[in-house]
């Protein structure tokens, strides 16, 4: 069995969202079209507290773009995101929702961010997506969403390590591009470790 993996598509990391991604919202339709191809679909939502160690107003005298060390982890620190229970944070509209099994929550401990689905960045916390797609009998993730270079990037590595196949679909997903060729960079680093790159009219 496969399963769909719609990772962040949320208010905030669409081109006018607090932390937009460009053209983000283009993925919706494209989205939406692949939506009934999959018996389960799932998604993913960024849920942070405001004192969320990910902000930088949470670090004095730090900026947005800058890297800080906490607890032994490197964060990259941004605008303040998906605050749990705001509109931000809610899955976009548009995106086509009656079939989305389940969602997923990940950020949601103050002290460490999460862009994998499936852990936080140290790996001591699951969000629970590994155990129900195993719990469902899937063996094939397919992925989309944003943001190639931080949230579908460490997904799919994640989803590797669980022993599932994975499929990025690559016109599916959009990218920050803090330095220009992250998004390069993140196709190349998954397809490096195993995943499948394809197009939507491949899948």
């Amino acid at each position: 069995m496969r399963a769909f993996v719609i990772v962040d598509m949320q208010n905030d990391f669409m081109p006018a969202g607090a932390l937009g991604v460009p053209q983000a919202n283009l993925l919706i339709p494209m989205i939406n079209r692949l939506i009934p191809q999959f018996s389960l679909v799932v998604a993913t939502q960024d849920w942070h507290p405001l004192n969320h160690v990910s902000f930088a107003i949470n670090h004095p005298g730090k900026k947005v773009g800058e890297r800080v060390v906490v607890e032994g982890q490197e964060q990259i620190l941004w605008p303040v995101h998906c605050v749990r229970n705001t509109k931000g944070a809610a899955l976009v509209d548009g995106l086509e929702k009656g079939q989305i099994a389940c969602a997923f929550f990940k950020g949601t401990d103050p002290m460490i961010d999460s862009y994998s689905a499936f852990f936080d960045n140290a790996h001591l916390k699951s969000t629970g997506l590994g155990e129900y797609l195993k719990t469902h009998e899937v063996e094939e993730v397919v992925i989309a969403g944003v943001a190639t270079d931080y949230c579908v990037l460490y997904s799919a590595l994640d989803a590797l390590k669980l022993g599932f196949r994975v499929v990025v679909i690559k016109d599916a997903c959009r990218a920050i591009n803090v330095d220009p060729e992250d998004e390069k960079k993140a196709f190349e680093m998954m397809r490096t470790k195993g995943a499948t790159i394809l197009r939507s009219s491949e899948v």
